[in-house]
């Protein structure tokens, strides 16, 4: 063996002697932290086997009665149940926390919306929180229309930018025209204008798009 391996082999002994007089020495607290991390990993496992999916499938089921009601257009019984079904107030209370839960916010936000009672629709919409681009641009447009139908001009605003952030062809042109007409009202027309000029240019293939032009037109003409 040469003179160079000598002490290299060394080393390496006196790094593996150090590490089990290490282990040997905290052999306890190893042995706690391992255990620990172990109940950790088993109750999340556990919560999400034993507790979250049942109560997401609950949730769900009950939903589906409530989205009917929401269909057909009667907003009171989608909103407080039928007797034998939970509405989508009750499934907030008592799901709010699965997927099921928060997508209620959106649908009692939008009942309330429809039923022309804006303030508890804001409150409802301002507690849908997720990160599905498309619904979210859905409910912060829908806060928008209700600051409108309230004469909160600038708060509609405001929601109706907030929409806008995430583009998408379905949603963003239309919500870019209420931009626009809220600008209007609020006597902006160089940002109506620019909102109008948007859709043009970002979205032409879209049914806000193949009208724009009338609206550009008649503030230039201003």
């Amino acid at each position: 063996m040469s003179t160079e391996q000598k002490p290299k082999n060394l080393a390496v002994v006196e790094v593996i002697s150090k590490s089990e007089q290490f282990i040997e020495k905290n052999q306890k607290i190893i042995l706690i932290v391992i255990a620990a991390i172990l109940i950790l990993v088993g109750g999340y496992f556990g919560y999400k086997k034993l507790y979250a999916e049942p109560r997401q499938e609950t949730a769900a089921s009950e939903m589906f009665a409530a989205e009917q009601y929401f269909k057909n257009e009667d907003m009171d019984k989608a909103l407080n149940g039928d007797g034998k079904h939970l509405g989508f107030l009750a499934i907030i209370d008592k799901y709010g926390s699965t997927k099921s839960g928060k997508l209620a916010n959106f649908y009692a936000g939008s009942a309330y919306l429809t039923k022309g009672e804006y303030n508890k629709a804001i409150d409802y919409l301002e507690d849908f929180k997720v990160k599905d681009v498309f619904l979210s641009s859905q409910a912060k447009a829908m806060i928008g229309d209700c600051y409108m139908e309230l004469n909160k001009t600038n708060d509609a605003i405001k929601y109706y930018e907030k929409a806008i952030v995430d583009a998408n062809d379905m949603t963003t042109p239309f919500v870019l025209l209420k931009l626009g007409l809220a600008y209007e009202i609020s006597k902006d027309n160089k940002k109506a204008l620019e909102s109008y000029k948007r859709i043009k240019t970002e979205f032409p293939a879209s049914t806000e798009g193949r009208e724009i032009d009338k609206y550009i037109t008649r503030l230039e003409n201003l």
